[in-house]
């Protein structure tokens, strides 16, 4: 075979190897873009993961007008989240509903979703048994989502002189066995405890069960409409005693929060160190300890909940969809800014 012919069939060679690797690499790209094959040789497939942290991405967000009530705590909340919601979800309409005649409260608005006139309810504590069993003779159950932590704190005049308290003492108060801050390290100055009624609201179930350990409020108790009045009423008053969530309290100008514990060696402040004084405020204010409530040194913690009813009806999408959007990246940072703890 002379030279000129081998180069020739060289040249045939090489085209069509160059046109059967052409071939080969149109169909694995089409191959590999078709049915999602990936290889390092070719451009992959770039997946978008759905980001899930914001409001806008929840699923199953129904329309409608949904009535909402119950947990005065979760007042700061309620500010923050639901015209965020309103903002993305337009037709996700939102209306909180008080009580006609009860006081508002946890309590009053599981009442309310149990008698129809709520879509969910907001709770500052988990559901008693009784309120599950009247569930089910109504056909449904209830489902309680927890969406964030909260804490109590116990306020006095900003004037008392003194360190802390341990939860046997407050309950010791409360149940009317000290009437006077000298037996507790304090002045000689009579004590005058107040608390919203217990049949209204969570935060007073959760104090009763938790720190009086079921026992009965003392005589010298003064009941207050809310939470407001009751910082006032400590505010005016020397000897004045008031607990509510934490949240209400610790940024509180005219009010002093106490550190609490479990032993008096070991008071935790629900307040960042170091204490801002009145005087400094309100151009400086004290800070929740987030880190405290997170790992549950501070003494007085719970969680906040999300009541809804398991019916298979849109007041279930309601309020399921609710506890999602709280839930989410955008939601927890919103209860953050409120001055509660995440849950996530």
């Amino acid at each position: 075979m002379s030279q000129q012919n081998r180069t020739n069939e060289t040249k045939v060679l090489v085209l069509t190897l160059a046109i059967t690797l052409g071939l080969v690499g149109g169909l694995l790209w089409w191959f590999s873009n078709s049915y999602g094959i990936k290889d390092s040789t070719f451009t992959k497939i770039r997946v978008e993961t759905p980001n899930t942290d914001t409001f806008s991405q929840v699923p199953n967000v129904p329309t409608g007008l949904f009535s909402y009530g119950g947990s005065t705590t979760w007042a700061p909340i309620r500010q923050q989240v639901d015209s965020a919601v309103t903002i993305v979800w337009p037709r996700f309409q939102l209306r909180y509903t008080n009580p006609i005649e009860a006081a508002p409260g946890s309590s009053t608005g599981i009442n309310m979703l149990l008698g129809n006139q709520l879509a969910f309810a907001q709770s500052s504590r988990a559901l008693k048994p009784e309120e599950n069993e009247k569930a089910k003779q109504l056909g449904f159950t209830l489902k309680a989502i927890p969406v964030a932590i909260d804490g109590l704190a116990i306020a006095v005049n900003p004037n008392l002189n003194l360190s802390g308290l341990t939860l046997a003492q407050v309950k010791d108060i409360y149940t009317g066995k000290v009437t006077n801050w000298e037996q507790l390290g304090g002045p000689n100055l009579p004590i005058t405890p107040y608390s919203r009624r217990q049949e209204a609201g969570g935060t007073v179930d959760f104090f009763n069960e938790n720190v009086l350990g079921g026992e009965k409020f003392g005589s010298n108790v003064q009941f207050v409409h809310s939470t407001t009045p009751g910082l006032e009423e400590v505010a005016k008053n020397p000897g004045g005693i008031y607990y509510a969530s934490a949240p209400e309290v610790i940024g509180q100008c005219k009010v002093k929060p106490l550190p609490l514990g479990r032993k008096s060696e070991t008071l935790i402040a629900p307040y960042k160190t170091p204490y801002i004084p009145p005087e400094k405020c309100p151009e400086q204010r004290n800070q929740l300890n987030t880190e405290a409530f997170q790992t549950g040194e501070y003494p007085i913690t719970r969680r906040l909940f999300v009541i809804v009813k398991q019916n298979g009806q849109s007041d279930q999408q309601a309020g399921e969809a609710y506890a999602s959007l709280l839930l989410t990246a955008q939601g927890q940072e919103l209860i953050a800014k409120a001055g509660y703890v995440r849950l996530r």
